[in-house]
């Protein structure tokens, strides 16, 4: 088997999984999601559970064992091996060019080795799931999967590809959505796909199983508390600045990666606001610009866009994009610091 992004396995989630899979990707929400539908799938079929997590001096000993082992009480077993930061990271924070640092990196090279040799070996009462948190596999470990089993890449999502998320959420938890119900959810959450699975699972509460719902079961939820991306990106929209540096705090305190709202909130819709300002000033309609962007012209993506696009201009949406992406750029480089310090700046500029 090859590699294969999320969208693309949850798609074909009815299938039978292959034994070994290999889950790596930017998008946290996405990575626990697929292991949590493996674990579900690996239940059903009577697969006992063995979960295992590696970081800092840790190494793959104990799950090796349990993958090449037998249990005599759970001779048909889903071994689950999470690769922390930590593990991955570690020697980067020694001194590159000690001798610590080297067999550091070269002891988790040869542990990666060694797992993937007691890959080869597992028998079929045993199916394996390893996820890493980082946005890379190790490349060893990866063709070594890819020959036996599947890896996962789990990216952020483009804005085309949210109501595909939205729809594959409810029909896993035994729902239809209707078109309205498609587009609220995108709308009020954008790139936020927790968000999505959340108000679908308070949804399913009241909702029969197979059932098809529409905006307004999500209508007296979403009216207590708009959910903080939707609200970042309405304020960028308007030119609220002060208001969205407000919200972005609100985002960082409640546990939100700046770097992961910038990358995931802000700067998309920077982009969309500067396609729109690019598409009108050669005089086209809102129905184009709902074209090159893969939206319906209902959207309220589509509707942001345009109302930024009318609000600031190409020129100066160009510059904050360009500014936007030197940030997220520096920031992953480790050039920059202080990054909320930096994103709030930024979104008062923009809105000044």
């Amino acid at each position: 088997m090859a590699s294969e992004n999320a969208l693309g396995f949850l798609r074909a989630a009815d299938r039978e999984p292959p034994p070994i899979v290999l889950i790596a990707g930017p998008q946290a929400f996405l990575r626990e999601y697929v292991l949590d539908l493996l674990r579900d799938r690996a239940a059903r079929d009577g697969f006992g559970l063995r979960s295992f997590q590696i970081a800092g001096g840790d190494g793959f000993g104990a799950a090796i064992a349990e993958l090449e082992g037998a249990d005599l009480f759970a001779p048909r077993r889903l071994v689950v091996a999470r690769v922390m930061r930590a593990y991955r990271e570690r020697a980067a924070d020694d001194d590159e060019g000690s001798s610590e640092s080297s067999k550091s990196r070269a002891g988790r090279a040869g542990d990666e080795t060694a797992l993937g040799a007691a890959l080869e070996r597992i028998s079929a009462n045993v199916r394996a799931a390893i996820l890493y948190e980082r946005d890379t596999l190790p490349a060893k470990l990866k063709r070594v999967v890819e020959k036996l089993g599947l890896t996962i890449n789990c990216p952020r999502p483009f804005d085309n590809q949210l109501g595909q998320y939205a729809e594959l959420f409810a029909r896993r938890i035994g729902l239809r959505l209707a078109p309205d119900a498609t587009d609220l959810l995108v709308g009020r959450h954008g790139a936020d796909l927790s968000g999505i699975a959340n108000a679908l699972a308070r949804a399913a509460i009241h909702a029969e199983n197979g059932g098809r719902i529409d905006g307004a079961a999500f209508g007296e939820a979403a009216g207590r508390r708009t959910p903080e991306p939707f609200e970042l990106a309405e304020s960028i929209a308007r030119g609220r600045g002060a208001e969205a540096v407000a919200i972005f705090d609100r985002a960082v305190a409640s546990g939100r990666d700046p770097i992961e709202l910038l990358g995931v909130e802000i700067i998309p819709t920077m982009r969309r606001m500067l396609a729109a300002a690019s598409i009108l000033e050669r005089r086209k309609n809102a129905a184009e610009v709902a074209h090159v962007l893969g939206l319906p012209p209902s959207s309220p993506l589509v509707t942001r866009a345009i109302d930024g696009a009318r609000r600031f201009g190409a020129r100066r949406l160009f510059e904050a994009h360009r500014r936007a992406c030197q940030l997220d750029a520096g920031f992953k480089n480790g050039t920059l610091r202080e990054r909320e310090a930096a994103i709030g700046g930024l979104l008062l500029e923009l809105g000044a």
